[in-house]
């Protein structure tokens, strides 16, 4: 078995027993869970010190799965994300099937569809979104690599993926827009 594989296996270990991990993603490195874990998801609350109005995104491997959390996509939306090169978060309207606490108040979700290979297979092979949210205490700066996480979001969290530890990737945090229903989009961050 190869080494992705393996720390597959073992970070689905950890999400099917409602545990909390951190992980490398297409963008920077996140704190996740099962997005339709409550436990799990006010873990992650708790380990961010984060106030429970702010909402948490969501990975996915693919536009089908998308719709197991939204009511309805337009298809021009669907082309955008295709057409896409770098990392794009879409805030969706009208959330489905999710813990309390991932999708907004207004039940808008942010959910991005991941290139990173680990992501895409991990999502895969679990079924299920996995909540993505930055790797530091909010309000503190969001860490682009590995060593700049801070030792108490490393232990606070049940697993830590093994992957990528000594690399430093110039990635950042992904495009935000927000779809509207008639396949209109406005940016929220660039």
């Amino acid at each position: 078995m190869d080494v992705m594989q393996e720390e597959i296996e073992k970070t689905l270990k950890a999400l099917r027993a409602g545990g909390t991990i951190l992980y490398p993603t297409d963008t920077i490195w996140g704190i996740g869970c099962d997005a339709t874990n409550q436990k799990a998801v006010d873990r992650i609350y708790q380990i961010k010190r984060r106030i429970e109005d702010k909402s948490l995104l969501v990975l996915v491997d693919s536009h089908e799965r998308i719709l197991q959390y939204v009511e309805k996509v337009n298809p021009l939306i669907f082309d955008l994300v295709s057409n896409y090169d770098k990392p794009l978060t879409v805030i969706y309207e009208n959330a489905k099937n999710v813990a309390k606490g991932v999708a907004a108040q207004d039940n808008t979700i942010g959910i991005r569809i991941v290139q990173d290979e680990f992501c895409r297979e991990l999502i895969r092979q679990f079924g299920k979104a996995i909540v993505s949210t930055s790797a530091n205490i909010s309000g503190s700066p969001a860490a682009l690599w590995f060593q700049q996480i801070s030792p108490e979001i490393k232990k606070s969290v049940d697993y830590v993926v093994n992957l990528h530890h000594h690399e430093i990737r110039k990635m950042k945090p992904s495009r935000i827009i927000k779809a509207k229903s008639n396949g209109d989009f406005e940016i929220i961050r660039d």
